[in-house]
């Protein structure tokens, strides 16, 4: 098993740094944090960021296969939350992981570690599907790893073109499941609103 961590600051250790620039962030934009609803609000605003960009370590737990394994295995409905890097708002959504097993197999809650551990960053969502995809890969040497997020940006719903419920798809694809059709078509046929 290999421990798996994310390069990131202490966020404890900047929690009081973040209260007092998340209130003159607020009051720059002409909100006065005085008031007793709002009195509390940059400390609220320092600790939900940070937990949004902490990913919890975790165990990489992996097994042999030793049944030898060698259809599809399809985790689908990971949550994702992650914030857009260009405006540091939430993107929120779902992603559906596949691969097709050689040596080694992971352990089912795994993939939504591994996901929390790409999505608690600023990001963009291709790259993220992109890092997800090829972390697999790496670890696992499998015969192809399918990966495909659809999230809604509150950069695009809440803001600019007030365009509420439209869905960003991305997907990555890495050995059998991008070279071989009828592969690649299974993965996507097992998907929520996939063909089949």
């Amino acid at each position: 098993m290999t421990a798996v961590h994310q390069e990131v600051v202490d966020p404890e250790s900047g929690i009081d740094a973040a209260t007092v620039a998340a209130k003159q962030f607020l009051e720059a934009l002409g909100v006065s944090t005085d008031g007793p609803g709002l009195r509390e609000s940059p400390a609220r605003m320092a600790r939900a960021y940070a937990e949004m960009l902490t990913p919890r370590t975790f165990e990489l737990t992996t097994f042999p296969n030793d049944e030898k394994y060698d259809e599809l295995v399809v985790v689908k409905d990971i949550p994702v939350q992650s914030l857009c890097e260009h405006h540091l708002l939430p993107f929120t959504g779902v992603a559906h992981i596949g691969y097709l097993p050689a040596d080694r197999i992971l352990g089912l809650s795994k993939f939504a570690r591994v996901v929390e551990l790409f999505a608690r960053r600023p990001q963009v969502q291709e790259r993220l599907t992109q890092q997800v995809a090829s972390w697999l890969d790496d670890q696992l040497g499998p015969k192809g790893v399918g990966v495909v997020i659809e999230a809604e940006h509150s950069c695009m719903s809440l803001r600019g073109v007030r365009a509420a419920g439209a869905v960003t798809r991305t997907s990555a694809l890495t050995g059998t499941l991008r070279s071989n059709p009828a592969t690649r078509a299974e993965f996507l046929a097992a998907l929520p609103g996939g063909p089949g």
